[in-house]
């Protein structure tokens, strides 16, 4: 997955801003919640048509996003509740986002763009609950083509390039695509 990759890539960047943030006092599950409102700023941005400002924030936003687990891994503050907590603010966040693109498109009489997005969130609510629950019952599933990293790089293009119908569009599709390959994968493994 790319996201995989990319979290390779920029180890290095994240531990350094990290250990940063630890001289500052602040703590992985502070961080969490700092994002997350950082991004219920950026869904007020988007909320107002201010799509490129949205989606300069949507992406410093995302890259903030990599820096409570760092954080936790570095701090020695790993837990089952922080992992939770980033997991939830993570849906939380994207439903947030999605909320100020469809209040704008409600605003402006854009019915099209309106069920995209909706379309969209659902298809990213559900990569992220198939995933989950396949875990529940024991069953690895991070199969799929479109994960958060691909979801928010599609948007943040969208938006930045002005082009968001067909990024919505791949958005609705792709992300549903996605869910449905994860509950095929689990599928395959609990039968």
């Amino acid at each position: 997955m790319i996201s995989d990759w990319l979290r390779g890539q920029t180890q290095g960047m994240v531990e350094t801003v990290a250990s940063l943030l630890n001289k500052l006092g602040l703590t992985p599950n502070a961080l969490t919640l700092l994002g997350l409102l950082m991004m219920f700023g950026t869904a007020l941005v988007l909320a107002q048509g201010r799509f490129i400002v949205g989606g300069l924030l949507l992406g410093a936003v995302s890259m903030f996003d990599a820096l409570d687990g760092g954080l936790a891994r570095m701090t020695n503050r790993v837990t089952i509740f922080g992992a939770f907590l980033d997991s939830t603010t993570d849906r939380i966040a994207e439903a947030a986002i999605y909320g100020g693109l469809i209040y704008w498109y409600m605003s402006q009489n854009m019915p099209q763009e309106m069920l995209l997005a909706y379309a969209a969130i659902v298809g990213s609510l559900m990569v992220s609950y198939t995933r989950a629950r396949a875990e529940g019952v024991g069953i690895d599933c991070k199969v799929g083509w479109f994960t958060r990293f691909e979801r928010l790089a599609v948007l943040g293009l969208g938006l930045l390039t002005g082009w968001m119908l067909p990024a919505l569009f791949i958005l609705a599709l792709l992300s549903n695509v996605t869910a449905i390959q994860r509950i095929l994968h689990v599928y395959q493994r609990a039968t």
